[in-house]
């Protein structure tokens, strides 16, 4: 009887050994898989007003065992500097990417920033003058791509502006004094040489700039999009006399305005290179379908916290310039805007042209 007591009591532990080493471990969010991944066999103006908006994503399983997706924490701005990844925020939240995105829109730059410099961002979309400045401040991560290229707007009543040069003797009201939007346009100004014929009138929002042109007709306004759009609808006697974006491409060869880029932490680029790389692909298809699909596309956008009104949206997004340009392209770009900006005034970019360590090509 003592015998098969012991044989009992012996079973009875060997049990509960087995049951305790079958509880699941949970991983850091920003951890890929326990399992090493293979390299693969192979030699792509923020609206305010609003709290911060996050979408949990799905984990996401590997296609095919040997690189394995990992978890990343992406924040960004409302605005055109997000549009371009609301499909890719959507096809994570429905486990349909390799990697999964978990995301955080904000309402101000300095939100992103700080994230970013905490750790608690792995990839962030910022304002590219932006990522300059606090690149000079703190280093610590890389420009991956240009997700935004130009995204101002000349707005008047009627139709006496039909260049540049039709500037002279005008009124301009717009925001962003000491910012992008005053060094693009007067970047531009002095390249046709009538900088001091041209009078700003600077406002603290986008909405007085469309209160002023309703109150004005003769007055000007540059605004970014979709303040264009809002602007449009609102006063259906405004009409775009000027693309910025074609403007600056007209004067400044190999160069272009550059909104917004992607950024990643180091620490990420060198842990995950080859998951980065199909972010960015997968960044990339993301960019292409908002484009294509403006209609659903607003919606999501809207539905993300993005830009407040699908509608707005809908009608912004072929004016945005979404892109997703990387690599070699991406670093002649975006240090040929840099460098004019730091010709402007050197605060703009942080007070020094950023170091080549700044751009992440992937070579």
């Amino acid at each position: 009887m003592k015998r098969v007591s012991l044989i009992l009591l012996c079973l009875a532990l060997l049990l509960s050994l087995c049951a305790c080493a079958q509880k699941p471990a949970t991983p850091p969010a920003t951890q890929a898989p326990a399992s090493q991944p293979a390299v693969p066999d192979s030699s792509a103006a923020p609206e305010t007003g609003a709290e911060p908006v996050s979408t949990e994503a799905a984990p996401q399983k590997p296609d095919d065992g040997k690189l394995q997706g990992a978890v990343f924490q992406v924040y960004s701005l409302k605005g055109p500097t997000s549009m371009g990844i609301a499909s890719l925020l959507r096809d994570s939240k429905d486990g349909k990417t390799f990697n999964s995105y978990i995301s955080t829109v904000c309402t101000a730059a300095d939100e992103v920033t700080a994230a970013l410099v905490s750790g608690d961002a792995d990839i962030a979309m910022l304002p590219a003058n932006a990522a300059a400045a606090l690149f000079n401040k703190a280093a610590g991560f890389s420009v991956v791509n240009i997700n935004t290229l130009g995204v101002l707007y000349l707005l008047e009543n009627g139709e006496s502006v039909q260049s540049i040069e039709d500037l002279a003797g005008k009124t301009i009201c717009l925001t962003g004094k000491g910012t992008t939007p005053e060094f693009s346009l007067n970047y531009l100004l002095t390249a046709h040489e009538i900088q001091d014929q041209v009078k700003l009138e600077f406002k603290s929002e986008p909405a007085e700039v469309v209160t002023a042109l309703s109150e004005d007709v003769e007055m000007l306004g540059l605004l970014p999009q979709p303040f264009v759009t809002v602007a449009q609808s609102q006063n259906t006697e405004l009409r775009v006399a000027l693309d910025l974006n074609e403007e600056w491409k007209a004067v400044k060869e190999d160069s272009t305005l550059v909104t917004g880029v992607t950024v990643v932490r180091d620490e990420i680029l060198e842990q995950y290179p080859e998951q980065i790389a199909v972010f960015l692909q997968e960044a990339a298809a993301g960019v292409q379908y908002v484009n294509e699909n403006p209609e659903e596309a607003g919606r999501l956008i809207k539905d993300m916290g993005i830009v407040n009104k699908s509608a707005i949206a809908q009608k912004a997004i072929p004016l945005c310039n979404l892109v997703s340009i990387t690599g070699a392209d991406m670093k002649r770009l975006l240090s040929g805007y840099l460098q004019t900006l730091f010709d402007q005034e050197p605060k703009a970019v942080g007070g020094a042209m950023p170091s080549d360590d700044f751009y992440y090509t992937g070579e």
